[in-house]
């Protein structure tokens, strides 16, 4: 039977981090929360008790329908008007508004007051109402073959693109582009050096059940690690599909989550409101191999690098600083714990002697406090006007470093194995991150901007216009999972699509004209391509790409 702790439900277990902070681990699903679950009671209107569920992760409950009901009668009123019918908005403990959608039972950070619907109603009036009215001195207007498109009076100009689908607020973050990032990046592709000696493929064969464990025992019996240096071929069990690059990054994607899931133990979030990664400094306590499996995880990391994937994950900035080997400041703290940061900040600029403050700090192991002496003798040395930035320091090797020094080290011998030292010492640690783990935002405009055409269809065609609208209403979790149905990965390089890779090196985004309008789009990753079908209307579009990037795995027909 799975681990249950009291008043959860079956198969939760409440634990605590060293700073004492209670999560929740789910072993059903195998995912970890700082929401403490709820059992979902049984509503009047009959619902069995195998209707029951237990609300994960940021998904909180709704308790009935006489709630639901409640909530759309009591709609707070804020700034951005009424909520829509059926949500409400609560607080999460750290004071963050969140929103319960009770009509789906789900949850959101994102206002949907502020959303563009993810969800167009069928109706002829679809597109105007949507998208709210035409800038000053827009016309719309039908083409005697139907199409519509639009006259710009201000410059005197017409467009096929409904100028409402340029409108910055919902094309995503502009890509910070580089150039002395793109030089460095150009010249560290150049000096990484694959030996001669080595066979043509490293091949793998995995069950998407089991990935972590086939993974782990694939890599790290691996003697030579230049081995890892070749092209990687990867075979799902029982799925066909020749690995021209796309199943690698979907396998790199899908072993991000498993590698990085605190539920293993091996890392931990670094705070309750941030999601970003850190080493779990009793990772020991959970795992006897902990070291083994650092060493693996950096080489699954170098592999990233050299083959030019990307990591699903985000660590915390003095991860990175670790790597490059250097030193961590108490404004790298700031980011990773703020009241932390905050605390020695004040010690920095005032004079501490009267807190009577020691070179000790806090553990918490298992709900049980420890000190740790910062220095040998600590106990008994007072912090001072005179010794508290050598405090301050230790404090800070303390928290990130010294704890983690092990795991650490196991990290870096896996990683350097594959790429040098001294070779990622030509970038920051920002662009380190960039490096290994891209973009979490999409920018459409660059999007579009880089996308290529075939097969009949050009940035003209009404299909393409359906297409970018579709995205554009998309909110940024479906057009991170469009991102990853077709090219396999949902990070974008650090200097947008332009640099997006195939299998034979660089390769834009593609859409090509494909099929019949009663198919779905299909997605050929390896060479970063959507085959979309000449659909009849917007809202058949809309209908299929949704129904292919929402239910579709594997890469069984791919050529």
């Amino acid at each position: 039977l799975l681990p249950t702790s009291s008043g959860l439900p079956p198969g939760w277990e409440e634990r605590q981090d060293e700073k004492g902070r209670s999560y929740y681990i789910d072993h059903n699903s195998r995912t970890t929360t700082w929401i403490k679950p709820v059992v979902q009671m049984a509503t009047e209107t009959g619902q069995s008790s195998a209707a029951h569920s237990v609300s994960i992760g940021r998904q909180l409950q709704a308790t009935s329908s006489d709630s639901s009901q409640q909530a759309s009668q009591q709609q707070p009123e804020m700034e951005q008007g009424f909520l829509p019918k059926g949500w409400e908005v609560r607080h999460a403990p750290n004071g963050r508004p969140f929103f319960i959608d009770h009509n789906t039972k789900t949850t959101t950070w994102e206002d949907p007051r502020l959303k563009i619907s993810a969800h167009p109603r069928r109706k002829t009036s679809l597109d105007p109402v949507d998208l709210g009215p035409l800038p000053p001195g827009w016309e719309e207007r039908s083409h005697t073959d139907g199409r519509i498109f639009f006259i710009n009076h201000n410059t005197k100009k017409t467009q096929w693109e409904d100028p409402r689908l340029q409108n910055v607020a919902i094309t995503g973050p502009a890509v910070p582009y580089s150039r002395d990032y793109k030089r460095k990046y150009e010249f560290f592709r150049k000096k990484l050096k694959k030996q001669s000696d080595i066979p043509n493929r490293f091949e793998m064969k995995i069950h998407r059940t089991t990935i972590l464990e086939d993974s782990y025992r694939r890599i790290i019996a691996v003697k030579r690690a230049d081995f890892l240096k070749a092209r990687l071929w990867i075979e799902f069990d029982g799925e066909k599909g020749l690995d021209y690059g796309g199943v690698a990054r979907e396998w790199f994607f899908l072993l991000s989550k498993e590698m990085f899931n605190p539920y293993y133990g091996l890392f931990e979030y670094s705070a309750t409101d941030n999601y970003t990664l850190q080493i779990n400094p009793n990772s020991g306590l959970c795992n006897e191999d902990h070291l083994s499996y650092f060493k693996f995880i950096g080489r699954v990391a170098g592999m990233a690098v050299y083959h030019g994937k990307l990591l699903d994950a985000f660590f915390i900035r003095p991860f990175y600083k670790m790597m490059l080997q250097k030193p961590i400041t108490l404004h790298d703290m700031e980011s990773v714990d703020s009241e932390y940061y905050n605390s020695l900040r004040w010690i920095l600029e005032n004079d501490p002697t009267e807190l009577d403050l020691r070179f000790i700090v806090d553990e918490e192991l298992f709900g049980q406090t420890h000190q740790h002496e910062l220095k040998s003798g600590g106990s008994e040395i007072v912090v001072t006007n005179k010794n508290k930035r050598d405090y301050i320091h230790l404090v800070i090797q303390w928290r990130f470093v010294s704890r983690v020094q092990k795991q650490m080290a196991a990290f870096k011998e896996g990683f350097f194995e594959l790429v040098p030292q001294d070779l990622i010492k030509i970038f920051d640690e920002n662009e380190l991150e960039l490096l290994m783990c891209g973009l979490g935002d999409v920018d459409v405009a660059d999007w579009k901007l880089h996308t290529k055409y075939k097969n009949g269809y050009n940035i003209n065609h009404q299909v393409i216009q359906w297409f970018w609208k579709a995205v554009l209403m998309m909110d940024s979790e479906k057009r991170i999972r469009l991102l990853q149905f077709v090219t396999g990965t949902s990070r974008v390089p650090m200097n947008g699509f332009a640099e997006l890779y195939g299998s034979n090196g660089p390769q834009l985004f593609t859409v090509e004209q494909w099929g019949t309008p009663e198919k779905l789009p299909r997605a050929h990753t390896c060479f970063n391509r959507l085959d979309l079908p000449p659909y009849d209307s917007f809202e058949d579009l809309w209908d299929k790409l949704l129904l292919a990037i929402e239910n579709t795995q594997g890469f069984d027909g791919v050529d």
